[in-house]
C-alpha cells in the first residue's frame, strides 16, 4: 500500500508539471533559507559552551553613577581588589580570575627573531589575566597546559597567531617582545591554545601574565575598591546559585570594602552577575572585552527563516485547493471503489512529504553553493555538516513541512462526495476561497512588513552616515604610537610630516573619535563640593587637536603650542558645562576640581567647544574635556589631509616615518572607517535582512504566479466570451488581476502598525534615530503591489491574447 502511495503521488507530481516546480522550488527556497539562518544562529548561539562547568561561571560587572543621577546601563569592569577579595570572602566561590584590556593598548608591536630574520607587527586582541585565568575559562592547548601563566613575564599564544610567528614550529620557551606606550618588554612563550573553531566573548590571540615588568606593579597597586573600574572579574562557584542571595552577599561585601570611598567621591555602585554563556548574545554595556553578539538580530532572523518556510507551505495548500477540481474526479472514483477517508488523506500528505523531500535535497545542493558567500556576508567560518543538530533540527522541520502543507489539502480534498463530483459539479466552497484569500493576504502582510523593515534599516544607517557628526571625519591619518619610542618621536614625527604639501595640519591625542575612551575623573565647578560631582571623559589632546578634527571653538583657545602653563589648563563641550552648573558663554576663566589619592587639583577653563559626538550615535553626547597632562597626548597622531590622493600621500607619509622611525613597522588607518566600524554590525544585519526580504517576495510571488495560472484555467470559457463580445487586452487583464490586488491592498493595511510597532522598537536602540515617515507604508505596499502586478499580469495577459475559438470551440 505504501508503495502505491508513492507512485501514484510520483505519477501525479511529473503529470502536473508546473505545480510540481513551483511548489517544489519555493519549499527549497524556503528550505535552503531555514539551514543558513540555522547555521548561523547555532554558531552565534555556541559562544563559550566550551568551558568545563559553563554554568556555573558568571561575570561580575557594575550599575551606577553619581549620586543623584540615572543609573546607567552598566559596566563590564571592577576595580583591581574585588577578584582576591570575593574568593577570600565568599565560601560559594571555587576561583576567580581577572582580565585587564589595558587602556591605549589597543595593539601591541610583536618582535621576534628566527634565525637571522626579525619579524615585527602589529597584533591586536591582547589581554593581561591572573594565573587562575585557564583556571576559571577551558581551553585546548597544543603546547603548554593550564598552568602556562604562573610564571611572571610569560605569554600563551593562539595557534594562529603562533604559525604566524614560528610556523609549524613548538615555541614554547622561545622569547618575544612586545612594544607598549610605556616601554618594550621581553616575554617568554609558555603555551599555545588551539583557536580554530574556538567561540568565545574573548577574541583573544594572545594572553600575557598580570605580573610582569612593564605593568605588574601598577597592578599590585590598584587596592581601593572605588577607582579604576577596568579589570573584568570572572568567578566559578562550586554549586548553581540563588542568584537573588548570592547578590545580596555580593553588594553587602562591596559596601563593607568599598562604601566610605563610594560615598566620598559621591559615586552609587552595585555589583550584579552575568552567566558566562549569556555575555556574547544578551550582555549591551560599556566597557565590554570586545565586541558582542545581539540577541534581537537572531530574533529578527529566525523570524524571517520561519515567515519564509510557512509562505511557502501557504502556497502548497492554495495550489493545492485551487487546483481540486481536477483531483476532484480521481477522488470520487477511489471513493466508488471502497477509499477510506482516511486511505486518502494519506494519500495526499504522502505527496505532500515526497515533494518535502525532492526539495530537501536541492536545498542541500543550493546551501553548498551559497554557503561561502553566506559565510562572506556574516564574516563567519560555517561548515554544513558539522552541527548534527541542525541536519537534525532541518531533518524534523522537512518531515513537519510536507506534513503541515498537506494536511488541510488532504482533509479539503478527501471530503468530496463521489456522487457530486463524478456529476462534474465541483464548486470552490466560500471557506476554501475564504481560507485562500486569507493566506495570500498573510503572506503580503509579511512581505509588505519586511519590505518596511528593510527600508527603515537602510534609511537609519545612511542617516548615521550622514548625520553632521561636530567633526571633520573625512581625510584623517590616523597613525597609532603604540611604543614609548615612537611617543618620544612625536615631534620629529609632526614636524617631517609637515612638510608634506597635502597634509593641512598635524596634532596629537590620547584618543580620537570612533574609539573607544575610558580616561574620566569626576570635577565639581566652584562653590560645590565632591557630592556634587559630574563624569567627565578626558582626552589628552596636543596643540591643535580642535582646529585638525574640525572641533567648534565657541569661546576661549586652543592650547598653547610648546606652553607648560596650560598643564593645569582645560578645554570642556557645552555637556559637561551644563551638568556643573556654568554658563558656556562665561565659563572661559572659571575653575573646576577634582581629588583623587588624597590630591586635590584645581583646572582653569580656557576654552569651550561645540558638543561633538566623540562615540558612536547609539550613545548621546556626555561630558567631555581636553587637556594636556591628564593622560599621553601621543598615543596617536592624526593628520588632517586636503586631497584625497591617499596613495601617493601614504607612500610620502611612510618615507617621513622611515627617517624617524628607522626600525618600526609603518601603520595607519582612516577616522572616517574606525569610526564607521561601529556600524558593522548593523550593516551586516541590513544586508541579511535585504536579502531575505527578497526571497521572501519571491516565494509569495511565487505562489500567486501558481494561483494566477489555475485562474486563468478556470476562467478560459468566460475569457472567451468577453472578447468575442468586444473585451480588449487591458479590460481582461485588470479582470484577472483586480482580485489578487484587492488582496494586497488588505494586507498593506494589515501590515502597517505591525511595521510600525516593530522598527520603532528596533530604532529605540540608537541615540539619534530617524522619524518613521508615514509615507514608508504606503511605498512599501506600492512595491509589493507593483510586484503582485507584475507577477499576476504576466499570466492575464498571456490569457487574453489568446485565441477565443480554442476555447469556445467544444461548447
Amino acid at each position: 500500500m505504501l508503495k502505491n502511495y508513492f507512485k501514484v503521488a510520483f505519477r501525479n507530481l511529473t503529470r502536473n508539471k508546473v505545480f510540481s516546480i513551483i511548489n517544489i522550488f519555493g519549499l527549497s527556497i524556503g528550505l535552503t533559507t531555514c539551514l543558513l539562518i540555522l547555521l548561523y544562529i547555532v554558531s552565534e548561539s555556541g559562544y563559550d559552551r566550551q568551558n568545563k562547568d559553563a554554568n556555573l561561571i558568571y561575570r561580575v560587572a557594575a550599575a551606577g553613577g553619581t549620586a543623584g543621577a540615572t543609573v546607567n546601563k552598566g559596566w563590564a569592569g571592577t576595580p583591581a581588589p574585588v577578584s582576591a577579595t570575593l574568593k577570600a570572602e565568599l565560601p560559594e566561590i571555587a576561583q576567580t580570575t581577572r582580565l585587564l584590556k589595558f587602556p591605549m593598548a589597543d595593539k601591541f608591536l610583536l618582535t621576534v627573531k628566527t634565525g637571522k630574520e626579525q619579524k615585527q607587527f602589529y597584533e591586536p586582541n591582547g589581554y593581561y589575566v591572573d594565573s587562575t585565568f585557564f583556571q576559571v575559562f577551558t581551553y585546548d592547548f597544543r603546547y603548554g597546559n593550564a598552568n602556562s601563566l604562573d610564571q611572571p613575564n610569560t605569554i600563551v599564544l593562539s595557534a594562529t597567531l603562533s604559525k604566524k610567528l614560528f610556523g609549524d614550529e613548538n615555541p614554547v620557551g622561545r622569547p618575544i617582545t612586545l612594544g607598549l606606550p610605556f616601554g618594550n618588554n621581553d616575554y617568554t612563550i609558555t603555551g599555545v591554545f588551539r583557536d580554530e573553531d574556538l567561540k568565545s566573548h574573548i577574541p583573544a590571540h594572545f594572553f600575557l601574565s598580570m605580573r610582569n615588568n612593564d605593568i605588574g606593579k601598577w597592578v599590585v597597586s590598584q587596592t581601593n575598591w572605588a577607582t579604576t573600574s577596568i579589570f573584568h572579574t570572572y568567578i566559578r562557584l562550586k554549586t548553581a546559585p540563588d542568584p537573588d542571595a548570592f547578590t545580596k552577599k555580593l553588594n553587602a561585601d562591596i559596601d563593607r570594602h568599598a562604601g566610605a570611598d563610594l560615598k566620598a567621591f559621591g559615586i552609587q555602585r552595585r555589583f550584579f552577575l552575568q552567566p558566562l554563556t549569556s555575555i556574547y548574545l544578551h550582555s549591551n554595556l560599556d566597557y565590554e572585552v570586545a565586541s558582542v553578539g545581539n540577541a534581537t538580530t537572531l530574533y529578527i532572523l529566525g523570524s524571517i527563516a520561519a515567515f519564509v518556510l510557512i509562505i511557502a507551505c501557504i502556497n502548497f495548500m492554495n495550489l493545492s485547493t485551487a487546483r481540486s477540481a481536477k483531483r476532484a474526479k480521481e477522488v470520487g472514483v477511489r471513493k466508488v471503489l471502497g477509499a477510506e477517508r482516511h486511505s486518502l488523506v494519506y494519500q495526499f500528505l504522502g505527496e505532500s512529504i515526497l515533494m518535502s523531500g525532492f526539495a530537501l535535497l536541492l536545498a542541500s545542493t543550493l546551501t553548498r553553493l551559497l554557503l561561502p558567500a553566506f559565510g562572506d556576508l556574516v564574516q563567519k567560518q560555517l561548515h554544513l555538516f558539522d552541527e548534527p543538530l541542525v541536519w537534525v533540527s532541518i531533518g524534523a522541520l522537512t518531515l513537519i513541512t510536507g506534513i503541515v502543507s498537506g494536511l488541510y489539502p488532504a482533509f479539503y480534498l478527501s471530503a468530496f462526495r463521489p456522487i457530486t463530483v463524478l456529476k462534474g459539479r465541483v464548486l470552490n466552497t466560500f471557506s476554501a476561497v475564504a481560507i485562500r484569500k486569507g493566506l495570500i493576504v498573510f503572506q503580503f502582510t509579511i512581505s509588505i512588513g519586511l519590505v518596511s523593515g528593510a527600508i527603515i534599516i537602510v534609511r537609519q544607517l545612511n542617516y548615521l552616515n550622514s548625520r553632521s557628526l561636530g567633526f571633520k571625519k573625512d581625510q584623517q591619518l590616523i597613525l597609532p604610537l603604540q611604543n614609548q619610542q615612537m611617543a618620544d618621536n612625536f615631534v620629529a614625527l609632526k614636524n617631517e610630516l609637515g612638510k608634506i604639501p597635502a597634509i593641512r595640519s598635524v596634532t596629537g591625542g590620547s584618543s580620537y573619535p570612533g574609539i573607544a575612551n575610558i580616561n574620566d575623573l569626576l570635577f565639581y565647578g566652584e562653590g560645590k563640593t565632591v557630592h556634587d560631582v559630574v563624569d567627565i571623559s578626558l582626552i589628552a589632546a596636543d596643540d591643535g587637536y580642535c582646529r585638525t578634527l574640525g572641533l567648534t571653538l565657541l569661546h576661549g583657545r586652543e592650547f598653547t603650542k610648546g606652553s607648560t602653563a596650560d598643564s593645569n589648563s582645560i578645554i570642556l563641550n557645552e555637556t559637561a558645562l551644563k551638568q556643573l552648573g556654568y554658563d558656556p558663554n562665561t565659563a572661559v576663566g572659571r575653575k573646576i576640581s577634582y581629588d583623587f589619592q588624597g590630591k586635590h587639583a584645581v583646572m582653569q577653563i580656557v576654552g569651550v567647544v561645540k558638543d561633538f559626538n566623540f562615540e558612536s550615535l547609539y550613545k548621546p553626547i556626555y561630558s567631555l574635556g581636553l587637556t594636556t597632562t591628564l593622560g599621553n597626548p601621543h598615543s596617536y597622531l592624526i593628520a588632517n589631509l586636503n586631497t584625497g590622493a591617499y596613495a601617493s600621500i601614504l607612500r610620502e607619509a611612510e618615507a617621513a616615518w622611515k627617517r624617524v622611525n628607522p626600525n618600526q613597522p609603518f601603520a595607519y588607518s582612516f577616522l572616517d572607517k574606525d569610526f564607521q566600524a561601529n556600524y558593522e554590525k548593523d550593516q551586516r544585519s541590513s544586508s541579511i535582512v535585504g536579502y531575505f526580504t527578497l526571497v521572501t517576495i519571491l516565494i509569495a510571488c511565487l505562489g500567486l504566479f501558481g494561483l494566477s495560472v489555475f485562474s486563468a484555467e478556470q476562467r478560459t470559457r468566460e475569457i472567451g466570451i468577453r472578447k468575442v463580445l468586444g473585451a480588449t487586452v487591458t479590460n481582461i487583464t485588470l479582470l484577472l488581476s483586480r482580485d489578487f490586488l484587492g488582496l494586497v491592498c488588505i494586507a498593506i493595511l494589515v501590515s502597517t502598525p505591525m511595521a510600525w510597532y516593530a522598527m520603532h522598537r528596533w530604532l529605540q536602540s540608537f541615540a539619534y534615530q530617524i522619524d518613521i515617515g508615514w509615507w514608508l507604508f504606503p511605498l512599501s505596499g506600492l512595491i509589493a503591489v507593483a510586484i503582485a502586478w507584475l507577477t499576476v499580469s504576466l499570466q492575464a495577459i498571456k490569457a487574453a491574447i489568446s485565441n477565443p475559438v480554442k476555447s469556445l470551440r467544444s461548447e
